[in-house]
């Protein structure tokens, strides 16, 4: 989420579509400011080995992956085509992930793999039920030139046997400029410890949730939606008003980091700033 924007508008309407794949994030991947959809972390979700995401170096360990789902989501199998599977060639060409490590709040799955070509299923010990999930690369076979970038080139999700995504997701997540720095999880409430979140999916939809530490005090709460960008702007609506929250660095953050906030009079649900780190 590193592009300016600016006059944004939001707009919460319809409720979303049950269950799928709602976006791919990642902290860097291979030419991504030159060449910025060749490996992107989309191709992660298409089951197609044309596509790959590969890490920004050959050093991946301070990449982290980020997937969001639409609704909460059960995955009790994932399956994995390491390494860049396109051909022969680019499959030597490049290194290749070995140890994978997938987190969900407090829920960890360690996966090894094989280094060979072709998808590799895992079945969980203990299902992972959730609407966000990160990936972090934690070994790597290496490729032949050291220098080389690790790739990975798909990851199912599986729920009771039924793939969450596929080949019908290359037009539905494709990329898009206008709105790539959009996509993904806005954390609000305490840095460190939020408590409001608002993810925005590839296919138009959103969703907010509030979830409070003491739910014997305070009632959780949901509002599932869709939203458009017209004329560069991203427009949501909420209570039957609209609000125009102002796209802008972090102040808080030294480094990579970016806020959403609603100013004036508004709901509040939408007050405080809205991040891109938690």
């Amino acid at each position: 989420m590193r592009r300016a924007l600016s006059g944004i508008v939001l707009l919460l309407a319809l409720p979303s579509l049950a269950g799928g794949v709602g976006y791919a994030q990642a902290t860097g991947y291979f030419k991504k400011d030159t060449r910025p959809t060749l490996y992107q972390p989309l191709n992660l979700l298409d089951a197609r080995d044309a596509t790959a995401w590969c890490s920004t170096t050959a050093d991946p360990l301070n990449e982290v992956l980020t997937f969001g789902f639409t609704t909460p989501t059960k995955i009790d199998e994932i399956r994995i085509s390491t390494g860049n599977n396109f051909n022969e060639s680019t499959w030597g060409e490049f290194a290749r992930a070995h140890k994978l490590l997938f987190i969900a709040g407090k829920q960890r799955e360690a996966i090894e793999l094989k280094d060979e070509r072709g998808l590799q299923s895992f079945t969980l010990d203990k299902p992972i039920t959730t609407t966000r999930l990160t990936l972090e690369v934690r070994d790597q076979f290496p490729a032949e030139d050291p220098d080389q970038p690790v790739c990975v080139t798909d990851i199912v999700f599986v729920s009771d046997g039924k793939p969450i995504n596929g080949a019908w997701l290359t037009n539905k997540l494709k990329y898009d400029k206008n709105v790539q720095a959009l996509m993904g999880t806005w954390f609000a409430g305490y840095e460190g410890g939020p408590d409001r979140f608002l993810a925005l999916h590839y296919d138009g939809t959103y969703r907010y949730s509030f979830e409070p530490y003491d739910t014997q005090k305070t009632q959780p709460k949901v509002v599932e939606g869709r939203w458009d960008v017209q004329g560069g702007k991203l427009v949501i609506e909420f209570g039957g008003k609209k609000y125009a929250p102002k796209y802008s660095k972090d102040p808080a953050k030294k480094g990579p980091g970016f806020v959403l906030t609603f100013d004036g009079e508004v709901p509040e649900e939408l007050k405080g700033p809205f991040r891109t780190m938690p």
